[in-house]
Order: C-alpha cells, then sequence, then structure tokens
C-alpha cells in the first residue's frame, strides 16, 4: 500500500542525483511532487516525466538559491503549482557543493556556500510555513561530513553543521503543530552526476572498506531514508540526524 497518497511534497534540487531518487520514490508512495531545480531544466523535465511514466504526479518549478528573493520565488511557484492545496512534506535537497579546503575557498565561495546551503533552507522553511500542514514533515538533507574531520570539506562541513542545529531547534518549535523536523547524513553516493569521480583506480573499494556494510551508497538509499521520515511510520521521530551512510568511518575494521 502506498503510505503518502494525498499527500503533498516538494522536493529541492531534484533535477538530478539524490534530489531526483527523493523525488521519484515520494511519488511511487503517492505524493503529488513539486520538483524544484535552479538551471536543469531539461533534468527536471526528466524527473517529472519519469515520475508520470511510473504513474505518479509531479511538476516542476524553478527558483534560483543563493540569491536575493529565492526563497519567495520558490514558494510562489509552490502556492501555483499546489493551486490551494496545502503542503505536507518539504524536503531541502538543493546544496552548493565541497568549495575546497583552507587557505583555498574564497570568500565569495564561502558566502555561496552558506547562502545555498544554509540561507535558503531556513527561509524557505519560513516562507512555506503557512502552507504546511499540521502534521507535516520538513527534512533536510546534511551530510556525514559533519562527523568526519575532512580538511578540504571545512568550510561545506560548517554548513551541514549548521541545518542539523537548525532542525534540533525547529523540532522544538514547531512540535506544537505535530511538524516533525529532522535532516538526513548520507555518506558517499554514486549517482549518475558524480560516478566518474569515482573512477579513479582504487576510489570504490578504498571508500567499500571504510564503511562498515561495504559499498558505495546510491541514491534509493538516501531515497528510502526520507521516505520514511515523511511517513506516518515516522511520526514519533523528531529533531534527529539520520545517518544514511552505510556506517561510513565508524572506526576501524576488523
Amino acid at each position: 500500500m502506498s503510505v503518502l497518497v494525498g499527500k503533498t511534497a516538494v522536493v529541492t534540487g531534484a533535477s538530478r542525483g539524490i534530489g531526483q531518487a527523493i523525488a521519484t520514490r515520494l511519488a511511487a508512495e503517492g505524493a503529488l511532487v513539486v520538483v524544484h531545480f535552479g538551471t536543469d531544466e531539461s533534468g527536471a523535465a526528466s524527473t517529472v516525466e519519469e515520475i508520470e511514466r511510473a504513474g505518479g504526479s509531479g511538476l516542476a518549478v524553478r527558483a534560483e538559491l543563493g540569491v536575493d528573493g529565492d526563497a519567495d520565488t520558490l514558494v510562489a511557484g509552490i502556492r501555483a503549482g499546489l493551486a490551494g492545496q496545502p503542503l505536507d512534506i518539504l524536503v531541502n535537497n538543493a546544496a552548493a557543493p565541497p568549495a575546497g579546503p583552507l587557505g583555498v575557498t574564497t570568500p565569495a565561495e564561502f558566502d555561496r556556500l552558506f547562502a545555498v546551503n544554509v540561507r535558503a533552507p531556513y527561509f524557505i522553511i519560513e516562507r512555506a510555513l503557512p502552507l504546511l500542514r499540521d502534521g507535516g514533515r520538513i527534512i533536510t538533507i546534511s551530510s556525514v561530513a559533519t562527523r568526519m574531520a575532512n580538511p578540504t570539506q571545512t568550510s561545506f562541513a560548517m554548513t551541514k553543521a549548521a541545518v542539523e542545529a537548525m532542525s534540533r531547534t525547529l523540532a522544538n518549535q514547531l512540535g506544537a503543530r505535530g511538524i516533525t523536523v529532522n535532516a538526513v547524513a548520507p555518506g558517499a553516493t554514486r549517482t549518475a552526476t558524480n560516478g566518474a569521480a569515482f573512477d579513479a583506480p582504487g576510489l570504490t573499494e578504498q571508500i567499500a572498506g571504510l564503511t562498515a556494510l561495504n559499498r558505495l551508497g546510491g541514491p534509493d538509499d538516501v531515497a528510502d531514508v526520507v521516505t520514511f521520515l515523511a511517513s506516518d511510520a515516522a511520526r514519533w521521530v523528531t529533531g534527529q540526524v539520520i545517518d544514511a551512510s552505510g556506517g561510513l568511518f565508524l572506526g576501524p575494521r576488523a
């Protein structure tokens, strides 16, 4: 039985990768999904086509994140797309990638990371709250970078730590409305977009060797966790960071 029949959802950054997998999975469970994209219109159209091919319902909304007015633009598109229906599920997935280590990241790159990865989800939530039904779900994609000391991702990890703190505090604030707020932290996840990066000799095996479940993650691994949090089965889970990394870097492997 589909667990999200009659629900509406928004997934930011859903034109490819993990966001696309989340959008199609939520739709497969019965939700009407608003597919947000920034620049990849063809990718968003492909996501909607995949949703409809599987018998689901979806629509694409464009809003560039990290610029003034981004949250207002997105929420206006959501309102128009839902045509008076309330919103049940908000998934903040869109993010700018790591910019580099200390001494390499420029101030402009640093500011953009925080604009896209922190400011945008914060104000998207704020602007979307009047649309969000009591008992709704807010899920933000974080990263295992927050618990691993990787010097090449310092500024990126800082942004993800910020949204984890945001999720905990908003869970406390919005609990009176029955709204749950959680974060999901993927690890090394191979997608169609980043697949070439894992083709370096020995890299896949190296990462698998650092992972308790002994393999790379895929977009569906993360999408299934998000779908659980979006469902009624997770109604008693809030203010949490759910690690969806397969146990990446838990400690020495025996």
